[in-house]
């Protein structure tokens, strides 16, 4: 199999991408085009998503990334698929896509506040045997096409998730895997499969549900229309992928009980693996099921602080965009370099963007500096920027604790993947925040990667997933904390709890405005 290859398939929030991989997870190929989701005017806070035009993209990547590496597509050994997770996909009795909406869509305000007059206990309910809320999950967002677009909904025939959406598209069959099906809230956890009367509870059919496949399993080859598409072999085997998340930490090596991994991008989420898919008596951490067979995932989310970081370089560090430009560099390793020189805590100042989660009453302040002085020497561009570094990790150290609480468990050490990862000093910052040893493996985008080892372990080539990721990753370095610094961040991270639960305040007085909250709320 030396001369065959695995190809992933990865549907982002912001771009698709093909990626290809030799059968021992070298990459040796990846085309991606970037795709939007607009929100239709009529309803406020929709992403709509275009699966024609988007499907295009899609088989852009495929065929592009077979010509740009001049593989034969016969070489393909196999094909998995990996997407962002919460976005959905009706079909109607005809297999014909008719309604279809990105991950962060939130135009069920009115569907939430329905289903909570109709059982204020209804959400626990659900949450303690699906790992959902409201907040994310597709039943507000199926009951908004109830109300809104009742055509629609009547012809509706299937619901599907992205990556399900990617395999139906090559070979004309649709089922529906663990790992995102269980971010819907329609799923049980323990059983990993439909609920059915989650949604029957909801007033919602119950008859619009396709089968479950398990991650890993052959599921379909590509078709003869998907060939064409595609540019792929008919008959390439199709192998069942999963959620972004979950493929991600398979990437990174994060696949038994007891791992855990940081995954930092435009959104974070910190992800804990255990041995049952038992749920938090509090409501207030998510649970998923892994891409792993016999394993789940309690995962916190922390909103926007890779955008939050963009958006303080392009506001306010032109000179060293410009700078990068000229000497070829990355600007975020020449801030990297400046923040470095401030002491750890940035002289007291803190700063509010997303909350620890709290997902039955999930919301967060207006973004928020605080704390400095007037003092340029002290408080310049560089300690703002190492503050909004600061101010995720200690994000990340709640989510710690929240799942601790939750599990009574806390790692041993802290797998660190993603853009963020890139930065040495960001690393650091999270070692000495947690406390806990940060390893940063040599593959930072980790998702594709994990799309392709299951992809070889449905064909055979891994004996299980778990071995083929300790075969296949790579570890490039670890960071140690300081003792001292995390001393301190503890001292800061009591401070700056106090100072977010100030800032909600003052959000609830309408004083400021809540830079996200859950639909409902």
């Amino acid at each position: 199999m030396s001369d065959k290859y695995l190809l992933a398939v990865d549907a982002g929030t912001g771009s698709v991408r093909a990626v290809l991989f030799g059968v021992k997870g070298v990459q040796v190929g990846c085309v991606q085009r970037e795709w939007e989701h607009r929100e239709d005017p009529r309803y406020p806070g929709s992403m709509d998503f275009d699966w024609a035009r988007n499907w295009r993209l899609a088989c852009e990547c495929v065929s592009g990334v077979l010509h740009e590496t001049g593989i034969d597509p016969k070489a393909v050994a196999a094909v998995s698929t990996t997407c962002m997770r919460e976005g959905i996909v009706l079909y109607d009795k005809n297999g014909v896509e008719i309604w279809a909406c990105a991950n962060v869509d939130a135009r069920s305000n009115d569907e939430v506040g329905e289903l909570i007059r109709m059982n204020p206990a209804l959400e626990k309910e659900i949450y303690l045997e699906s790992g959902q809320t409201f907040a994310l999950g597709a039943l507000p967002r199926i009951l908004w096409v109830r109300n809104k677009l009742p055509d629609v909904y009547a012809r509706t025939a299937l619901v599907g998730m992205f990556n399900d959406w990617l395999v139906y598209r090559m070979s004309g069959v649709l089922a529906v895997e663990p790992s995102n099906g269980s971010t819907t809230g329609i799923f049980n956890l323990q059983r990993r499969t439909w609920d059915r009367s989650i949604a029957e509870r909801c007033g919602l059919r119950s008859d619009i549900f396709p089968p479950v496949k398990e991650c890993g399993a052959v599921v379909a080859a590509v078709a003869a229309r998907g060939a064409a598409d595609t540019g792929l072999a008919e008959g390439t085997p199709i192998v069942v992928g999963g959620g972004d998340a979950q493929l991600g930490c398979i990437g990174v090596g994060v696949v038994d009980p007891g791992q855990a991994a940081v995954f930092g991008g435009s959104f974070w989420q910190y992800e804990f693996n255990t041995g049952n898919g038992k749920t938090d008596p509090g409501c207030r951490v998510r649970v998923n099921c892994h891409a792993v067979p016999g394993v789940w995932q309690y995962e916190a989310l922390a909103f926007k602080p890779g955008l939050a970081m963009r958006w303080y370089r392009d506001a306010f560090c032109q000179s060293e965009k410009a700078q990068a430009e000229k000497e070829g560099k990355d600007p975020y390793r020449i801030l990297d370099a400046e923040a470095a020189r401030i002491p750890a805590g940035s002289h007291g100042m803190l700063c509010a963007f997303s909350d620890v989660m709290n997902f039955m009453a999930w919301k967060h302040a207006a973004p928020t500096f605080t704390n400095f002085d007037l003092d340029p020497r002290r408080f310049n561009r560089y300690t703002f920027y190492r503050a909004i570094m600061e101010n995720t990790a200690l994000v990340t150290l709640g989510h710690l604790r929240l799942v601790e609480a939750a599990t009574g468990n806390v790692p041993s050490a802290i797998v660190f993947a993603g853009g963020a990862a890139k930065s040495p000093l960001w690393c650091q910052i999270v070692a000495d925040v947690l406390g806990l040893p940060v390893k940063v493996p040599a593959v930072k985008e980790a998702t594709a990667l994990g799309a392709a080892i299951l992809a070889g372990h449905g064909i055979g080539l891994h004996p299980d997933i778990s071995r083929a990721a300790a075969e296949t990753v790579q570890w490039e370095n670890t960071f140690r904390p300081d003792a001292e610094n995390h001393e301190l961040y503890i001292g800061v991270y009591e401070n700056w709890r106090k100072v977010y639960a100030a800032q909600l305040a003052l959000c609830d007085q309408k004083l400021t405005k809540n830079m996200w909250m859950a639909p409902g709320l």
